[in-house]
């Protein structure tokens, strides 16, 4: 059995379907991440600079223990949600791919910590701003692009700040970088379905 030959117009409207559908797997459930991830940032942030400015433990990072329960919850919602996607695209992929890149970036700083002189928070929110910068650009939606911005420039002010109060600063760039954006996602998340 042959397979039939598509004409010029068939292609673009496959190609045009496949993308949109790519777009609508890319949308529903994204805000997922920007709000598990905010949330937990956000917490583990203001935990960290409360927990070291009033001495409560001496271990102010372990509050960033919260990130594996995020991490694992996660994973489980990407496999779960790639599992029932009626198309997965290149587009798709590459979404995934850009946030892997993400996290395996901040991962390294994690690892060298000492050697970029404790300003974590700020490298991360670059990191971060990336990330979120280029999901917005792929979803071409706005409030995300907006929230790329809002996290670079957080880690700019955070640059120019002690480590301690980058944490505070970290916090006001999550809140504007992720939650807002993902709240307004989630929201035309709702429109579509």
């Amino acid at each position: 059995m042959s397979e039939k030959e598509l004409s010029k117009d068939e292609s673009l409207m496959l190609i045009s379907d496949m993308i949109t559908q790519a777009k609508r797997n890319l949308a529903r459930g994204g805000s997922f991440y920007f709000l598990l991830w905010g949330w937990v940032v956000l917490f583990a942030n203001l935990g960290h600079y409360i927990i070291s400015k009033y001495a409560l433990y001496p271990y102010p990072y372990v509050v960033w223990a919260l990130t594996i329960p995020a991490a694992i919850a996660s994973m489980w919602y990407g496999a779960r949600k790639s599992k029932y996607a009626q198309v997965k695209s290149h587009l798709d992929s590459v979404y995934g791919l850009v946030w892997l890149g993400v996290m395996i970036s901040v991962l390294i700083i994690l690892f060298f910590l000492g050697k970029v002189s404790y300003n974590t928070n700020a490298i991360i929110l670059t990191f971060a701003g990336l990330g979120t910068f280029i999901s917005g650009c792929m979803l071409r939606f706005n409030p995300l692009i907006m929230g790329g911005v809002a996290l670079w420039v957080a880690s700019v002010v955070a640059f120019n700040l002690p480590p301690m109060d980058q944490y505070l600063v970290g916090a006001v760039g999550i809140l504007a970088g992720y939650l807002i954006p993902g709240y307004l996602l989630k929201k035309v998340e709702g429109e579509q379905v």
